[in-house]
């Protein structure tokens, strides 16, 4: 199975859940688990083990986080004392191994800037990019025969989001309701992260701070014909606010329809 390797990003402020706690967003957990992880299980359950992180806002709480990974999520012993401190791990985690390399690449740097700033370390033809607080029971190895498919630059997982957080009417000119539909579906499909990128895309990227993903170098290859979209049917949830926290683990909690690892 092919590895392809996934940048995460996880170097904004995430300002919704500034005030709220002081935990980077992306460490904010659920079940004991920070989100990032709940995303890099997913892409692991697939084979994808290889990992890049583009840092910048409180990037110290990630690489503590990684440093420390396998005290926080092991039993150990610890023998000290005048022999050097010796600590011997009791069990390990139990999914396969991943390679995570954290890049530091500026407090203020925006997206497309950091996927330039991580090139260095992508090995191989294509790569994953998605956001460190969103998961999903997307099946990867659809969306990768997908994008193989079509041969273009780039694929985007879209979802239609279930409904307007709202009721929504319709009236005539003098204010006579004639429709009111609570919570309806909307109409559009919203980019839902998991996007799939050939390597040639990251000459799109260009050079400085201020290359933008969403709003600069996707508008580009979309008018270069280089961009599908990939539409997901199935969960998908972000983590924006404490509320999404809160909701998120009451989905884990009732079964966890994004765990598709063992």
């Amino acid at each position: 199975m092919e590895d392809i390797p996934v940048i995460i990003f996880c170097g904004g402020e995430g300002t919704r859940m500034r005030g709220g706690t002081l935990t980077k967003k992306e460490l904010v957990e659920i079940d004991g688990r920070p989100i990032i992880w709940h995303v890099m299980r997913i892409f692991s359950a697939y084979g994808h083990n290889r990992f890049i992180l583009p840092l910048g806002y409180e990037a110290a709480q990630l690489k503590s986080y990684f440093l420390n990974y396998e005290a926080m999520s092991s039993d150990f012993t610890v023998r000290v004392g005048k022999r050097r401190r010796h600590v011997s791990f009791l069990d390990h985690e139990s999914h396969p191994e991943w390679e995570v390399s954290l890049v530091d690449t500026g407090l203020k740097t925006d997206k497309a800037s950091r996927v330039a700033r991580v090139a260095p370390y992508i090995d191989a033809d294509r790569f994953f990019l998605t956001y460190g607080d969103g998961v999903s029971d997307i099946d990867i190895n659809k969306l990768v025969a997908f994008h193989k498919e079509h041969g273009r630059l780039a694929t985007i997982t879209a979802i239609q989001p279930d409904h307007y957080q709202y009721g929504t009417m319709e009236a005539d000119d003098g204010g006579l309701v004639a429709r009111y539909e609570q919570y309806p579906r909307l109409p559009y499909w919203i980019n839902a992260g998991f996007m799939l990128f050939e390597r040639a895309a990251l000459d799109y990227m260009g050079e400085g701070d201020n290359v933008a993903l969403e709003t600069g170098v996707l508008q580009e290859m979309i008018a270069d014909d280089q961009v599908m979209m990939y539409r997901h049917h199935g969960f998908w949830h972000s983590m924006d606010t404490l509320k999404d926290a809160i909701d998120l683990q009451q989905l884990w909690n009732n079964g966890a329809p994004w765990r598709v690892w063992d």
